[in-house]
């Protein structure tokens, strides 16, 4: 057992200005994700050079904060969307105010990299597998971000990795997402992107393995008090997002070997 240590979420302050850890997160996710396209690019079948490396990176993170911010908004807020329609209105620009969904950012970069391609005159399906190993390392430093501040946490365990927080041991299931979702996603993505693959299945093997390590660790996640469980006491809504990545890139792997014999 571990004792979660008391961490400043606001790593420094410049004036009246503070910088959360959270926010650093992000940052750092898109410096990694620019350092690791600079070094896809050099592959001989990268469908981008160089030089599109600034504006992909720029296209995605706003999809990521627009998508990320909306799908909150929209999945996790649903209800005052419809009692309080104006108040939902108000929140939704708060991102400061925290809130943020990886469905709404996933979907929110799929439109981004749609539009960068097509401007780039570029194929987008090539575009989106050259994209899939620079997530994950954002998804850990995310969660990161989440351990820092405190939240998310998963349920009580004897578990010899579980935290004590507030008098109760817990699993800490930020780290097991940084650890799945972040590091293991990106090594199983980026060494098969080593290798000329056909069309999409980078892609879709980043929607199959999210899906698969989402779903898993939901089964130890404490859901938003404000939703609870759907269904009994295991159904969460990450779960229930997270299924149709799982399936679709289930999908296309299956179909992709059937055409293989």
């Amino acid at each position: 057992m571990f004792v979660y240590p008391d961490i400043d979420p606001i790593a420094f302050s410049l004036g009246p200005i503070q910088v959360a850890w959270y926010g650093l997160m992000y940052l750092l996710g898109f410096v990694a994700a620019y350092w690791l396209a600079i070094k896809k690019t050099k592959q001989e079948w990268s469908p981008l050079e160089h030089h599109h490396i600034e504006d992909l990176i720029f296209y995605s993170a706003i999809g990521v904060i627009i998508g990320g911010r909306l799908g909150y908004m929209f999945f996790y807020d649903t209800s005052a969307l419809f009692s309080d329609p104006l108040g939902w209105l108000a929140r939704a620009p708060q991102i400061w105010k925290g809130g943020m969904s990886f469905h709404g950012g996933f979907i929110g970069v799929v439109l981004a990299v749609k539009i960068f391609s097509s401007n780039a005159k570029s194929d987008f399906l090539e575009v989106i597998d050259f994209v899939a190993p620079l997530v994950p390392i954002g998804l850990g430093l995310g969660r990161l971000g989440n351990f820092i501040n405190n939240e998310l946490w998963g349920k009580t365990t004897d578990f010899f990795l579980g935290f004590l927080v507030d008098g109760i041991v817990r699993h800490p299931t930020q780290l097991y997402e940084a650890a799945l979702e972040g590091l293991i996603l990106f090594l199983i993505l980026w060494i098969y992107s080593l290798e000329k693959r056909e069309r999409g299945m980078v892609a879709a093997a980043f929607l199959f393995y999210y899906g698969l390590f989402r779903i898993f660790i939901e089964f130890f996640r404490i859901p938003d008090s404000h939703i609870g469980y759907l269904y009994s006491d295991w159904l969460t809504l990450g779960q229930l997002l997270s299924l149709p990545m799982l399936i679709l890139g289930l999908w296309i792997i299956i179909t992709h070997r059937l055409k293989e014999y």
